[in-house]
C-alpha cells in the first residue's frame, strides 16, 4: 500500500500534544497590535486546540502526527 501523503500546510500550523489533541497558533498576533486591547493581545499569545467538530479533518491532513 502506498504511503499517503502529509499535507505541509496544515503541518506547518498544528502541531499535536501528547494526549492526541491538535495545537495552533492564533491569528491577528502579528502586527496592528497598537489597536488591539491588552486583554486581546495577551489572549492571543496563548495556543488554541482544535475543536472536536474540526479534529477529524485535521487527523486527515497529518496522517502520520
Amino acid at each position: 500500500m502506498p504511503k499517503i501523503k502529509t499535507n505541509k500546510a496544515a503541518q506547518k500550523r498544528f502541531k499535536r500534544t501528547k494526549s492526541g489533541k491538535y495545537k495552533y497558533t492564533k491569528a491577528f498576533g502579528r502586527h496592528l497590535l497598537t489597536s488591539k486591547t491588552s486583554k486581546r493581545r495577551r489572549k492571543l499569545r496563548r495556543p488554541g486546540l482544535i475543536d472536536a467538530t474540526n479534529l477529524k479533518h485535521v487527523r486527515i491532513l497529518l496522517p502520520y502526527s
